[in-house]
């Protein structure tokens, strides 16, 4: 098959237009096929390499490019030096086996010599105890199952007969059910703290010649789920009452959605409170990903609200007049995935512009980090004065930095749309400095979004929205327990037991995850 001829001009000028059109075209595809490479770069690196963020010390501790570059913006400023930081004093641990926790029962057994061995062999004495020695050893005993047995005499007048006395049947968490407060907790506990989908727990069961269908234990979570809304409003009205909200977001698919496909994608909404004394988690499912779901979640609060730079936090700011607050996190990440996505330079060749811009920016936001790591444990106003003092003067040169930078790499590579989330978000990236109780970054509520992230991958799916609205409050209750140091079963039996017998509110707040105390939690219960 003959090719197609191309009919060139015969006027120069139309030529030279023809082949600058053309050099013009060849350059876009380039630079488009160095976005394809850039990108295939960085898959392959979150497919196979190192996912953590923090910067080498090789590279980034002796790289100063940030500040020879600023330097040659600022007339007469001398190349600054890289800041010395103080690494806080810490304690070695001792070599060794940690002791064993004490309110673990002990079982004694005394291994004793034979009577013939008590008798000394050099005079024939009988030997006397001097002491003895101890080592201890971790047993571990399977599951044990029980079969609680309420039983109520009946009692009756024998004269009259009028009628029949019998003790009330204590309130249980689901009236009429065989499960009892504890296998309530244990299958709520092996779903939402160890990612177990529910057939597994069947299997479980079944080892234990207890034959419980997966569909008989999706109901009880779904009730329980129910059951416990009374304290998930009360930590809503608490939370919603400070003055200081992180929030995230992460997918979540239900079956049973009205009006939307199986395959479609519905959200779990995660809230992050906190106060010097605890922290609240709350999440909350909803089909859309809209910026209406955070207004009607958030309505009645005040204050900061910290996110990432999804823009549908933007609507509830603007409506509720709350102060947006940035996730510094996110900014350094997209750093250094730029820096990852990068071709390896050959050995003592020139950093290319994009690969010495992607690591200016991370030595910057890394300085910031130091500063955070060091004044972690200090009181709120400490860490706001020595923000001003410290971060402050590093934000005023990563600003100048940033602006003498934009447009120095092409927009659309990923050095190119980290400075500008950078700048976009900046407003909003350096807030965290005003108050000494914010945080630099939104890692607390993604830490809180992990576990839900690791049982989705396990179970995949909710099949309802009743039972994706239960899931969403048993987990607001076990990660918050986690946040303030409470054992998850210990506290869902607690709270399967005396919840159903609570009337009062007051009786409901005592039984809040970041109200009860964990060494009262009773060990053993029986109802």
């Amino acid at each position: 098959m003959a090719s197609a001829s191309i009919e060139l001009p015969n006027d120069i000028e139309a030529l030279r237009n023809l082949v600058a059109e053309q050099h013009a075209k060849l350059e876009e595809n380039a630079k488009y096929i160095e976005f394809l490479e850039e990108f295939v770069r960085l898959l392959k690196h979150k497919r196979f390499g190192r996912s953590s963020e923090k910067g080498g010390g090789s590279q980034l501790g002796l790289f100063n490019e940030a500040e020879s570059d600023l330097a040659q913006l600022e007339e007469g400023e001398a190349v600054e030096a890289e800041e010395a930081v103080a690494v806080p004093a810490h304690q070695r641990r001792k070599p060794g086996r940690k002791p064993l926790p004490t309110w673990i029962p002990r079982v004694e057994i005394v291994h004793d010599l034979s009577p013939q061995e008590k008798i000394c062999a050099h005079d024939g004495h009988a030997l006397v105890e001097i002491g003895h020695e101890v080592s201890e050893q971790l047993e571990f005993i399977p599951a044990r199952i029980e079969v609680l047995r309420h039983i109520r005499p009946k009692y009756g007048c024998p004269a009259c007969k009028s009628g029949v006395k019998i003790a009330p049947l204590p309130p249980q968490p689901i009236p009429k059910s065989m499960a009892s407060p504890g296998l309530l907790a244990h299958v709520a506990v092996s779903k939402y703290v160890d990612g177990l989908p529910l057939y597994r727990v069947e299997k479980v069961l079944q080892r234990g010649d207890i034959d419980l269908p997966r569909s008989t234990l999706a109901s009880w979570m779904v009730k329980v789920g129910e059951l416990v809304q009374p304290l998930i409003n009360l930590m809503r009205e608490e939370m919603l009452a400070g003055d200081i909200l992180q929030c995230d977001e992460t997918r979540l698919q239900v079956l049973k959605e009205p009006g939307k496909a199986a395959t479609s994608q519905s959200y779990m909404w995660v809230q992050r409170g906190e106060t010097e004394q605890s922290a609240l988690l709350l999440y909350d499912y909803d089909a859309s990903r809209s910026g209406e779901v955070p207004k009607r979640l958030l309505e009645g609060f005040e204050g900061y609200l910290q996110t990432d730079g999804y823009e549908g936090y933007n609507a509830v700011c603007s409506a509720h007049g709350l102060t947006h607050v940035g996730c510094w996190a996110h900014a350094r990440r997209k750093f250094d995935e730029a820096l990852k996505a990068q071709r390896k330079s050959r050995k003592n060749a020139k950093r290319s512009a994009k690969q010495s811009k992607a690591l200016q920016g991370l030595a910057f936001i890394q300085k910031l980090y130091r500063i955070e790591r060091q004044i972690v444990e200090k009181p709120p106003d400490e860490r706001h004065r020595i923000r001003q003092e410290q971060s402050k003067p590093i934000l005023v040169k990563l600003r100048g930095w940033l602006d003498a930078s934009l447009g120095s790499v092409p927009p659309q590579s990923l050095t190119g749309k980290a400075l500008g989330y950078l700048d976009k978000q900046w407003s909003k990236l350096v807030r965290y400095i005003e108050d000494g109780r914010l945080r630099i970054d939104t890692n607390l509520v993604e830490n809180a979004i992990r576990p839900f992230v690791l049982g989705r991958k396990n179970w995949l799916f909710s099949d309802t929205v009743r039972g994706a609205q239960a899931s969403a409050n048993l987990y607001s209750l076990i990660e918050t327990a986690k946040a303030n140091g409470v054992e998850p079963y210990r506290y869902l039996r607690h709270v399967f037991i005396e919840l159903p017998k609570a009337r009062r509110v007051e009786e409901i707040e005592r039984l809040l995850p970041h109200r009860v105390d964990p060494e009262r939690l009773p060990e053993d219960v029986r109802n």
